[in-house]
């Protein structure tokens, strides 16, 4: 039998214990935290296994998390309308993973949503809900809602947070997640295909590292890409963004002429200024190497700003 103020006890506790992993380690967790998870009445939770629904055993009945991995295809993984689509595991309707969700759907009980973005390390969103199954499509629709509607979800109140009517809210910060997920996947890629070093500078220290595009996102041609990006530390990738320094289609860094003449400190002279005529750090992989067509394109904005 479903046991309710358990099952909303266990997903309280794993809301409070993700709270506590996002101050400590930020927004991306290493999958050795999330597979260790955490104790509770002397019982380990564990948020993930092998496969992607998941339920640990302290539940009985309704998995605890889903997962999509870190190589899977991001654009299908949603909707037209915005909504999360969660793909069932295998081909079976009525396979015990996937009875699980629609248990949840039937129980209107929250989830945790965790995001690959590079190999063993993840986004972690919640609380989730199964809001429609389709079996003919072999998916599940997925929202996500506000984290403080998940505050009392113990007991009696564990369908609240999807009870409220409020479809709009859950499809905006559906959407928001997505453009979240979207930065976090393109940061890592970016990181990872620079070695984690600044390009221009080669500051290796990750926390101060930023990916910056090369043509702003607003732009059409602003893809969310690895050739069109650039692995910067935060003060060049300020720098970068208001022109002060420019990247020449051959991959070399020219300083804006009045910033190369000014005098404002050791900063200025050794941080920017001796930029000037080096070469930036590129991709070891030909593929990963910044697009000359972008960078021409922004080489451009930067000429008619200098």
């Amino acid at each position: 039998m479903f046991d309710r103020t358990h099952d909303a006890r266990v997903r309280a506790a794993t809301f409070e214990w993700l709270s506590d992993q996002l101050v400590r380690h930020g927004d991306i967790l290493p999958r050795q935290i999330l597979a260790a998870g955490f104790m509770l009445d002397g019982v380990r939770v564990p948020l993930l296994g092998p496969q992607g629904i998941f339920k640990p055993r302290v539940l009985s009945e309704v998995p605890l998390s889903i997962t999509t991995a870190p190589d899977g295809p991001y654009d299908d993984a949603f909707g037209t309308d915005g909504l999360l689509r969660y793909r069932y595991r295998g081909r079976d309707p009525i396979h015990p993973d996937n009875r699980g969700l629609r248990s949840a759907m039937e129980h209107r009980l929250p989830l945790v949503y965790l995001h690959g973005i590079a190999p063993s390390r993840y986004v972690a969103t919640w609380p989730v809900f199964v809001v429609n199954d389709d079996p003919a499509n072999l998916v599940f629709s997925v929202a996500v809602d506000d984290a403080t509607y998940s505050k009392g979800i113990e007991g009696a109140t564990a369908a609240l947070a999807i009870n409220d009517g409020d479809s709009a809210r859950r499809a905006y910060i559906t959407a928001s997640v997505r453009v979240r997920l979207h930065q976090r996947v393109f940061r890592e890629r970016v990181l990872a295909a620079y070695r984690h070093q600044c390009a221009f500078c080669r500051l290796r220290h990750v926390e101060l590292l930023d990916a910056a595009h090369i043509v702003p996102d607003a732009a059409p041609e602003g893809e969310p890409v690895v050739r069109n990006g650039l692995a910067l530390c935060a003060l060049h990738h300020t720098a970068f963004d208001r022109f002060f320094i420019g990247l020449r289609p051959d991959y070399t860094i020219e300083v804006r002429d009045d910033i190369r003449k000014g005098r404002d400190g050791p900063t200025l002279v050794h941080a920017i200024q001796a930029l000037h005529g080096n070469r930036i750090v590129l991709p070891r992989s030909e593929s990963h190497k910044p697009d000359p067509k972008l960078v021409a394109m922004r080489y451009k904005m930067f000429q008619q700003i200098s």
